[in-house]
């Protein structure tokens, strides 16, 4: 060996390969702290904010009851999230769970600005079909890193959203996606998947 070769000791490339051992299993490994209770607990508020935005005497308050319960359904699922990831030790600054989230965001985040703009042009009839869809799209790709019932539940949302585009019973189908949808998900999550 020429006197110029670097000799690494053993203990240094064992470390490195630990290392990437677990940076490999953290990278193929599923983000599990999906909460199915909370998902329940979402799509009951959800049907009971379907009933009284179908009772509103206005768009902008029937628009405001749906605000509002999506501020509260993100509480519930932040807050079953957190609980969750706790309970089963699962980091939420590890690579699952950032996935989950960078891919879950996007398509959230462009239903905001969309309803923005459908609502400047007068198109709220065009929302329900939207909010459905884009966050059908959020869970499908998002769930990508997750169980297998998130993306399937994704695809739920994503076909009655395409429905509500075409029919005129909105609250119906929000009933139908963000209640009823989260519902059962919810409940086969949890018996699955440990709440």
């Amino acid at each position: 060996m020429p006197p110029s070769a670097k000799v690494r000791p053993i203990e240094n490339h064992a470390l490195d390969n630990l290392r990437f051992i677990r940076e490999t299993m953290e990278r193929s490994s599923s983000f599990t702290a999906v909460p199915g209770w909370a998902g329940v607990a979402m799509g009951a508020t959800a049907l009971l904010a379907a009933w009284f935005a179908a009772r509103q005497p206005d768009r902008e308050l029937w628009l405001a009851t749906w605000l509002g319960e999506g501020m509260l359904a993100i509480a519930i699922g932040a807050g079953g999230v957190i609980a969750k990831a706790s309970r089963i030790g699962q980091s939420l600054t590890a690579a699952p769970a950032r996935k989950f989230a960078l891919s879950f965001a996007p398509p959230v985040v462009v239903g905001a600005l969309l309803t923005v703009a459908l609502w400047r042009a007068g198109m709220a009839q065009l929302l329900p079909g939207l909010w459905l869809m884009l966050y059908g799209t959020a869970v499908i790709t998002g769930g990508a890193y997750s169980v297998r019932a998130i993306p399937a539940m994704g695809a739920v949302f994503v076909a009655l959203g395409a429905a509500a585009l075409f029919l005129p019973a909105g609250d119906l189908f929000l009933a139908l996606g963000f209640g009823a949808t989260h519902i059962f998900f919810g409940f086969l999550v949890a018996r699955r998947h440990g709440g």
